[in-house]
């Protein structure tokens, strides 16, 4: 039995700026990292531990794909997995907020 993986708002929205940042050089690249690293966030309904802890943040797991970060948690009792931000890791790394 799998976990449920979902994206909140904010991690959906980083999507949309990875999305749209590569489209401006090449569409095909921007769809393709796209749905790579939805790949990858669905890898997790098998594999939730599979992502290295985040240090000094409990709770918090990240997955590496390419350049690219993706923050989650996991909730065991009700086997889900929640991905909170999506983050180009060649970015300020100051900038980033994570819960």
């Amino acid at each position: 039995m799998g976990y449920q993986v979902g994206l909140t708002e904010e991690a959906q929205a980083d999507l949309g700026v990875v999305v749209r940042f590569l489209a401006q050089q090449s569409p095909e690249a921007a769809e393709r990292i796209g749905h790579e690293l939805l790949d990858a966030a669905l890898t997790l309904t098998l594999f939730p531990r599979r992502g290295a802890s985040v240090r000094r943040r409990p709770g918090l797991r990240k997955l590496t794909h390419r350049h690219y970060l993706i923050f989650y948690q996991v909730n065991e009792t009700a086997a889900q997995v929640e991905v909170v931000r999506i983050w180009d890791g060649r970015q300020n790394p100051a900038k980033l907020r994570l819960p």
